[in-house]
Order: structure tokens, then C-alpha cells, then sequence
């Protein structure tokens, strides 16, 4: 997660430049959490060499690694919490409930 990107009040979602991207899930535990980010780097580098190389199946695989990170952390996928609330991942602020907290509070 950026540190320096704002948190919405419940913890859902960062902003960055003025939109909306699911936060990781807060209820993994420390190792957990350490163990999808150290995937999720290790595939954004494979995408880079990928890239750099031409490689186009090597592209995908690391693409894939990436998703699975993604997931794991819980940005991406099914949703973490449970209240049933509307998923706003990727959504402008200003087009979601968090459009007064971000215009007025942050």
C-alpha cells in the first residue's frame, strides 16, 4: 500500500489521483501479509525483465503472479470485509460515497 496515499475512514481503499483502489486485507496476519507482498514484488520484477526481453510467455506468467498477490492481499477479488457494501475499487472518489470525506476531511 502507498504511505502516502490517504486511507478512506473504514480502511477500504487508498486514493491515488483521485481514484479509489481496494487496500490490502487488514485481518492478515503479519507473516501473511509479508509472504503475498514478497510474491507480488518478485512478480513485478519477472514483469519488468519480461518486458525488457520480449518475452511474451514470461510476460504472462508474471502477470499471472502479480494477480495471485493481488489477491491474496485481498485487493482484488472478492472483497475482504463483510457487511455486504458495494465493492468502489477503481471508481473516482468524486463518483463514490468517499467524494465529501475526500474533498472536505483528508
Amino acid at each position: 500500500m502507498n504511505a502516502s496515499a490517504p486511507l478512506t475512514p473504514d480502511g477500504r481503499y487508498i486514493v491515488v489521483r483521485g481514484r479509489l483502489w481496494r487496500a490490502s486485507n487488514p485481518h492478515l496476519s503479519a507473516a501473511e501479509r509479508a509472504q503475498w507482498v514478497a510474491r507480488l514484488m518478485n512478480g513485478r520484477r519477472a514483469v519488468q525483465v519480461a518486458m525488457r526481453a520480449g518475452d511474451g510467455k514470461a510476460l504472462q506468467a508474471a502477470r499471472r503472479t502479480v494477480d495471485e498477490a493481488k489477491r491474496g492481499l485481498g485487493e482484488r477479488g472478492p472483497v475482504w470485509w463483510v457487511d455486504g457494501e458495494k465493492d468502489y475499487n477503481r471508481h473516482l472518489v468524486n463518483n463514490s460515497p468517499y467524494a465529501e470525506w475526500f474533498n472536505g476531511t483528508h
